[in-house]
């Protein structure tokens, strides 16, 4: 490999077979660019030369293009949404691109890290917006930097010429691929200031339908994870996690697991102390460290192994009975007062109507289809790491605390994730990891079976809702006091104590804005169970709760529960909800009735099926949902569910649409089956047959999504398709046998009162 000016590599393809046959085995193979970070190059780009224009823009001698993508794909499309805007400012031919995902970028600051890409975060709902503006710049710079080259080859003004798939096309019509162009541009200075970008009207694939650019690689099996990755030296480590987080061992008999042959070790970890949840060691472990996996399970199974109990134990039973108590409890002073409008208590006394409800949701985990996983090589200069993060940054934060290197010394790559909904913002499993790879000297692939996935997860909490409404004589609500019961998913991770509420509510919500006066109270309870970011938090759990009582009201009205709603919600306008925040109601009305329309709501007295109905807004985006059901005896059919999303401005309506209707999916399953449950603080579930996601048959025959199109900046999504699906499925239960579900999981809670 041989480098010439800072933003070319060249690389001959003799070269390059000789770079792959002398690392084979290697965590990484990859083409060091001077000023950037390693960039993997796809075999369909095996050129001589390849020349980089910035920092995400990389195009060879035939006009090839690499496009690589910063935020780590977990599912949600950013590997194909990310490059686009790129491509599309680029004005690229995106037949003849390629996508490669971008290890961590970070440079050294003087010691500290810069990190080159800035926003490398995924799962948050922010890739989208955190990436409009900066992304449209870099691909401006990159067509900005071609116009230059050819504005000087044909001695003419950059501002008479136009880039289109590809091309620099000449006032006279020439067109010159940017392959030709690529060499010159990639020596110009970039200006001092940005780039114009694009006006809307000359987008050409910004907003254009496109499949995931992994599609074939993941239907074909030949997509890799990082679960899938190894180095030829490295060792495998399983472990056997404390059932008690402070909890200890009480003996251990390793004579039988260091039998068993290709047994190398086994090794003691213990969280370390003050350092926050999810940035070490969850519990108390023993690591059985071997030549290969199968040495490493029959290791694990021989150890004698016990545990010694911690000084805190609960049951999930005990934890849902104290919540109970304090939402119900008129003197329990709340932990935060979320939201208080107007005068609650002066006005609830001149209501009409009254209506009251109590809704419980449980424990639930992450389940990724991906079990937690590192491969790590540490060496007394270099770390390189090829882990499933949501979050490298914080995988890097992590890595140098514990190997105490330099910023440009840690290498982390991030293969497409098998799942994340938020686990894999937490790295106790890259703290293990590193830590054995320092015991053992050696190469480690760290790996979690399933059941230490779901028995040594960082939960959802379950929480108990308590709603009160009063009505006026016109059906308006005019108070409405939520009081809610949880366990702080941000505990004991260094968060102020008056913030722990953050992760459980949102101070804008629905109905805030809508109801004259409104109060929201948060009630925290400590557990024992380790908590951390979930899929749709605090969303999901609230909207279940919300939409449902919003349902609850209509019936005790005797009225369509659209009809309530769309009373509720007013006319179209804006109103401030604080923090910079506003309610577009017209758009949320537009969802409602889309949905509404779709699914046929104007039969929903009309028909022996169920029809349920729910809308909500998060940062600016805003989402309904309507679901159809049937019932045959106790069986429950879901026949169909439909959605609206207006996220404003779409960059790939086909990944819009699939991560809505996954979504969708994904909140069904749950609402329908998962329950995490435990007694004496060790959890009863470790496998999918005690947490079994839905089936087929038990999901919707038909999922439909409607995505609005609009200018605004775009929204996120990843998990905007979520927290509707519930209460519109609780709302279709009651319509078609009468029970109303308060209670999660919904099957069983139907099951019952059927």
């Amino acid at each position: 490999m041989s480098v010439g000016n800072q933003n070319t590599v060249q690389l001959s393809r003799r070269r390059f077979l000789q770079v792959l046959a002398g690392t084979a085995g290697a965590l990484v193979v990859g083409i060091r660019v001077a000023g950037a970070a390693d960039v993997p190059v796809p075999p369909a780009l095996l050129g001589d030369t390849l020349y980089g224009l910035g920092a995400y823009v990389r195009i060879d001698a035939d006009g090839n293009v690499i496009i690589g993508a910063r935020d780590p794909d977990t599912g949600t499309g950013t590997a194909t949404s990310l490059p686009r805007i790129i491509a599309d400012e680029l004005d690229a031919d995106w037949t003849r691109v390629s996508v490669v995902p971008l290890g961590l970028g970070v440079d050294d600051d003087n010691g500290k890290p810069h990190w080159t890409y800035g926003h490398q975060t995924s799962g948050l709902g922010d890739s989208i917006p955190a990436a409009w503006a900066d992304l449209r710049e870099a691909g401006a710079l990159a067509r900005w930097l071609l116009l230059q080259a050819a504005a000087r080859h044909l001695g003419v003004p950059a501002d008479r010429l136009r880039c289109e798939e590809g091309n620099v096309i000449a006032p006279d019509g020439r067109r010159f691929g940017y392959g030709s162009l690529a060499e010159a541009a990639a020596t110009i200075a970039p200006p001092t200031s940005p780039v114009a970008v694009k006006t809307p009207d000359r987008y050409t694939l910004i907003g254009q339908p496109a499949g995931d650019v992994d599609a074939r690689t993941i239907v074909t099996g030949q997509a890799l994870y990082a679960l899938d990755h190894y180095a030829g030296d490295a060792l495998v480590a399983v472990l056997s996690h404390c059932p008690w987080p402070d909890g200890s061992v009480d003996s251990l008999d390793t004579t039988d697991t260091m039998a068993v042959k290709g047994v190398v070790k086994v090794v003691q970890l213990k969280p370390e102390a003050g350092i926050p949840l999810g940035q070490t060691v969850r519990a108390p472990a023993v690591a059985v460290v071997a030549e290969n996996t199968w040495a490493a399970l029959q290791g694990r199974a021989k150890l004698k192994l016990q545990w010694k109990a911690g000084s805190q134990s609960e049951s999930s039973a005990w934890f849902e009975q104290q919540a109970s108590d304090l939402v119900n409890d008129k003197n329990a002073v709340p932990a935060a007062r979320v939201r208080n409008d107007g005068d609650v208590d002066t006005a609830s006394k001149k209501a009409a109507r009254r209506v009251e409800a109590t809704y419980v949701q449980p424990w639930l985990a992450h389940a990724t289809a991906e079990p937690m996983n590192c491969l790590v090589r540490l060496d007394k200069d270099s770390a390189t790491l090829v882990v499933p993060t949501q979050a490298p940054q914080q995988a890097w934060k992590v890595v140098q605390r514990l190997a105490g290197l330099t910023p440009t010394q840690i290498q982390i790559r991030v293969p497409r994730v098998g799942g994340g909904y938020g686990r894999r913002l937490d790295h106790d499993y890259v703290a293990e990891a590193v830590m054995l790879a320092k015991e053992v000297e050696k190469p480690v692939k760290l790996m979690w079976t399933r059941d230490e996935d779901l028995g040594q997860d960082y939960y959802r909490s379950a929480c108990v809702h308590k709603f009160s409404a009063t009505l006026d004589g016109k059906r308006q609500i005019v108070t409405w006091n939520q009081r809610m019961a949880s366990a702080s998913a941000l505990a004991q991770r260094g968060v102020a104590d008056n913030r722990l509420w953050t992760s459980e509510v949102d101070a804008h919500q629905l109905p805030a804005g809508l109801v004259p006066n409104l109060r929201s109270d948060w009630y925290s309870l400590p557990s024992a169970m380790l908590r951390g970011p979930a899929r749709g938090m605090p969303h999901l759990s609230n909207a279940f709760a919300v939409e449902s009582f919003i349902d609850e009201i209509a019936h005790s009205l005797k009225e369509d529960p659209l009809v309530t709603r769309l009373r509720l919600i007013g006319e179209p306008r804006m109103i401030p909800l604080g923090d910079g925040r506003t309610l577009d109601t017209g758009r949320l009305i537009n969802v409602l009735k889309l949905v509404a329309e779709r699914i046929g709501w104007k039969n929903w007295l009309r028909t022996v099926n169920g029809f349920g109905i729910a809308c909500w807004h998060i940062d600016g985006a805003y989402v309904a949902h309507a679901v159809e059901t049937s019932l045959q005896g106790d069986r429950l059919n879901i026949e169909r569910a439909v959605c609206a999303v207006d996220v404003g401005r779409v960059i790939n309506p086909t990944g819009l649409e699939g991560q809505v209707a996954g979504a969708t999916l994904d909140a069904l399953s749950t609402a329908l089956n998962l329950s995490i449950s435990y007694k004496d603080s060790q959890v009863q579930q470790h496998n999918w047959k005690e947490y079994p996601l839905a089936s087929m048959a038990q999901l919707p025959d038909t999922t439909e999504v409607i995505v609005v199109p609009g200018d605004r900046d775009p929204t996120g999504a990843s998990f905007l398709g979520m927290p509707t699906a519930a209460p519109a499925l609780a709302n279709a239960v009651f319509r078609v046998s009468a029970v109303r579900v308060r209670r999660l999981p919904l099957m069983k809670e139907l099951l019952r009162m059927l």
